[in-house]
């Protein structure tokens, strides 16, 4: 895996899996096509996370960087939901 693919999806996920895929460097996976499109649209960081622990394993300090990026994301995401619907 590129390391400037790594490090570019804690950002931005969803960009660096779309330009990853017209650049055709997507790393190789067992997600069928259909769901690459679904989890680039709804879900990406999982879709990154496959794809890390296929091709690196689950040992690589990167599935754990992304992972705990994931759940920071997602578990602080509802709070400034939340704040914003309160003002």
């Amino acid at each position: 895996m590129d390391t400037i693919f790594l490090v570019l999806s804690l950002f931005l996920p969803r960009i660096t899996l779309i330009i990853f895929f017209l650049l055709h460097h997507i790393p190789l996976n067992s997600v069928p096509f259909i769901g690459d499109i679904l989890l680039t649209v709804f879900i990406p960081r999982a879709l990154i996370l496959i794809y890390i622990a296929q091709n690196l394993g689950t040992d690589s300090p990167w599935f754990w960087i992304h992972l705990v990026v994931a759940v920071m994301v997602y578990l602080g995401g509802g709070k400034k939901y939340r704040d914003y619907r309160k003002k």
